[in-house]
């Protein structure tokens, strides 16, 4: 509960900042490449070279990916059929396509599932959705973020892209068996911790509730996505298919309707893709995810 209201507080004080005539117009900018270039590096580190795998922890791990997936064939379908730009599409591929598994999934979890959902909500986020924001998420920014994609544009903004540096040198560090010494981790926690803070302010200052100003169009799309589509597939592969009838099952369906992750609103925005529309996936998606889980809780049980 402290997480959500934390959540909430962040975002009421970015809009609210927006009407301080003294504060910087072009704050998110700052607070964004702050989050690029320090914040998200050090928690990619922390996070990568702790990740044990296990293969009968693979069904939870899954999750993330075939969201994503999914997400980038939706719209990648129907952004054409509805008249949207390279920009909405990519922001939305990048924004419906990741659920904020920990700032949101992780206390939700351990309040439906105990320790148990907490531990699988951890796995699911760090093997999981930070891989795939980390990867996936750069791949699709870098390519709907250029008017003319290339091999090399690509490959380009991914090597350049520091959390994907930090990503490879943890993921190299974790296959060597070679774990960071605790000072070193415990210095990076800290640096990486403003990280929700900031990301969520940032996020705030970019939200506009002007009926006239707002993506509706695409924001329906992309709140269709995450929240209603997104655990509809889930269900239908977990449960109905596979057989997934237990707490594992639910908490999976539960992690992909979640709102989005706010670490890809901050990519897409980066790499200007429809900054204002990536903002409001977050903005009005968490929020609104946190009455249709309860919605999808009681369904599935």
């Amino acid at each position: 509960m402290p997480n959500l209201i934390l959540l909430l507080l962040c975002l009421l004080i970015g809009i609210l900042l927006q009407n301080v005539s003294t504060f910087p117009k072009n704050a998110h900018l700052v607070l964004n490449s702050f989050i690029i270039y320090v914040c998200l590096p050090a928690l990619t580190l922390v996070h990568t070279t702790q990740i044990r795998f296990q293969s009968s922890q693979i069904l939870p791990v899954l999750v993330p990916y075939l969201l994503y997936v999914g997400s980038a064939l939706f719209f990648g379908i129907l952004s054409p059929k509805l008249g949207f730009d390279r920009g909405t599409t990519g922001a939305l591929t990048i924004t419906a396509g990741i659920s904020s598994v920990s700032f949101v999934g992780f206390p939700i979890f351990e309040m439906l599932y105990g320790h148990a959902g907490l531990q699988l909500g951890i796995l699911m986020s760090q093997a999981g959705s930070f891989v795939v924001c980390g990867t996936l998420g750069i791949v699709t920014a870098s390519y709907y973020s250029s008017s003319e994609p290339s091999l090399s544009k690509m490959i380009k903004g991914i090597f350049s892209f520091p959390p994907f540096i930090a990503f490879c040198l943890a993921l190299i560090i974790n296959v060597l068996g070679y774990p960071l010494p605790k000072p070193m981790m415990q210095l990076l926690e800290k640096i990486g911790s403003p990280f929700s803070i900031i990301a969520l302010v940032s996020v705030g200052l970019q939200i506009s509730f002007k009926w006239k100003a707002l993506p509706l169009k695409p924001l329906l799309w992309g709140l269709g996505y995450k929240l209603v589509l997104a655990p509809i597939f889930i269900y239908v592969l977990y449960v109905l298919i596979l057989g997934q009838h237990n707490q594992l099952g639910q908490l999976c369906v539960l992690a992909a309707g979640i709102g989005s992750m706010n670490t890809a609103t901050i990519i897409a925005i980066n790499h200007n893709l429809n900054p204002k529309l990536a903002s409001l996936m977050v903005g009005i998606g968490i929020p609104l995810s946190l009455g249709t889980l309860i919605i999808i809780y009681f369904l599935i049980h």
